[in-house]
């Protein structure tokens, strides 16, 4: 008993879990939010940013000394010089080898320096690109949450339509049994309701397309049961269209993140040409090595310098008591040299500076700084052009929301005339005044009305966001 009643509970809290995540409503703040986090054009964005990063250590490394380390060990067989004698003898001679090399940039026409600073600025533009991104974003969020909005009205429109005229048709049929109206009206109303039962099924699949393009911007794959909240006020709560055009431009100026980038990739261009300018100017490179090695053969053990001739080496006969002289050495008595004993006496160190001066080089640097500063003007040019980009659509944006609101006060105006109209024609009809004809004419002058009065009003919705856009008003609060 105490195990069916567990059972029973957790039914119940899935069950509950289940309905409760269906009947989730999203508001416009939750999908911009989520979209934020998980869209995929923003996820490129953020990987920009991580490359950006990336280049910056690689920017700092050029002020850091490279060190490598190398090692080698050869076989010579057969017919080979004898490093004791100098005689041609048939013999396996093995050499090995090690080192180490260190190198460090002392001066390089400042081209570090300019590159570490071109990494800054490539990051803080990096960052301007995701938040431009997550703004383009929002407004599709907000374009396609507000397009959900209209259909799921329509579809409410349509639907109170359709149920209107099924009454109607009703009504009709007893109309026409009473002979009160001729049968020709009865089928009229008949084709009405036809149609209206098509512009339902229209308005429904409309209604699921905007829902798809909206989980679509989500990264959200169960569309069908993703639904909005009923958010259909329209109202200025920042009293946007009470500025004047100029006003949201120079505010625009500020704030705009097109006009960020235009200008940091100005900065990254003018940093160009100085690293490109630097290839003239000369290079100043510290370095130090240090490296030993080791020889011997299927007869010479090992070899040491003589302390009496700092250039001569010793050689040890393996299998005799016998000590070999190259070059003159003097000869050391003793049993064969060991390996670390070769490798710490043969060791040598070399350091010091290289200064290289770029006297001629095919003309490379000057093409290359010639080409920077082409890339600068083009930048110079670029931030013009978004400024100029910016003003026409501030003010484009302003006459769109001035002319959506007088479409939208319009619309709402000539509903009401048409409602009044409607209201007239259906007593007139039912009292026999007014042909089928003429009241599906009115009916439909209604139904045009209030579909009129929804798209404006969400068109009107649509522009003033985007003018609080560029005013600097996000669309979410946080």
């Amino acid at each position: 008993m105490k195990k069916n009643s567990c059972i029973s509970f957790v039914f119940i809290v899935l069950f509950g879990l289940s309905v409760q995540g269906q009947s989730k409503k999203w508001t416009l703040e939750e999908c911009v939010k989520y979209a934020i986090q998980n869209n995929i054009s923003i996820k490129q964005s953020e990987l920009d940013s991580k490359t950006a990063n990336i280049d910056k250590k690689g920017a700092i490394g050029n002020f850091l000394p490279s060190l490598n380390a190398s090692a080698s060990h050869s076989w010579n067989i057969g017919l080979n010089q004898d490093i004791t004698t100098g005689l041609l003898q048939n013999q396996t001679t093995q050499f090995t080898s090690a080192g180490a090399n260190v190198g460090v940039d002392i001066y390089k026409g400042l081209q570090n320096q300019n590159t570490l600073r071109k990494a800054n600025l490539s990051i803080i533009a990096a960052k301007y690109q995701l938040l431009k991104m997550q703004e383009d974003v929002a407004l599709n969020v907000a374009n396609a949450f507000l397009q959900v909005l209209f259909n799921k009205e329509n579809l409410k429109v349509q639907k109170e339509q359709l149920g209107i005229n099924e009454k109607q048709y009703a009504r009709s049929e007893e109309l026409v049994k009473a002979g009160s109206i001729p049968r020709g009206d009865l089928l009229d109303i008949k084709a009405t309701v036809a149609s209206n039962n098509q512009n339902v099924i229209t308005a429904e699949n409309a209604l699921l397309i905007s829902k798809l393009s909206l989980a679509q911007l989500l990264q959200l794959k169960d569309f069908e049961n993703f639904d909005v909240v009923d958010d259909t006020d329209v109202k200025d709560e920042n009293n946007i269209m009470a500025q004047s055009p100029a006003a949201i431009y120079d505010k625009a100026k500020e704030g705009r993140t097109e006009l960020k980038i235009a200008r940091t990739n100005l900065e990254i261009a003018q940093k160009n040409v100085a690293i490109a300018k630097g290839a003239f100017q000369p290079t100043l490179q510290g370095f130090y090595s240090f490296s030993s090695r080791v020889g011997y053969s299927d007869r010479v053990v090992g070899f040491q310098p003589n302390t009496s001739n700092p250039t001569s080496v010793v050689g040890y006969v393996e299998g005799t008591n016998q000590n070999v002289l190259q070059n003159n050495f003097s000869p050391v008595l003793g049993k064969a040299l060991p390996f670390f004993d070769q490798f710490s006496d043969n060791k040598g160190h070399s350091f010091g500076a290289q200064l290289s001066i770029p006297i001629f080089n095919g003309f490379s640097a000057r093409n290359n700084v010639e080409r920077s500063k082409v890339s600068l003007e083009r930048s110079k040019i670029a931030v013009e052009q978004q400024d100029l980009d910016l003003q026409r659509n501030v003010f484009t944006a302003f006459a769109d929301a001035k002319g959506a609101l007088n479409a939208y006060e319009s619309s709402v105006v000539a509903l009401e005339s048409r409602q009044g109209a409607y209201d007239y024609a259906k007593e007139k009809y039912a009292v026999g005044l007014m042909n089928s004809f003429d009241f599906n004419q009115s009916q439909t002058l209604l139904t045009n009305a209030q579909s009129d009065v929804l798209r404006t009003k969400y068109d009107y919705i649509f522009k003033i966001k985007i003018l609080e856009f560029y005013f600097g008003i996000p669309l979410i609060k946080n």
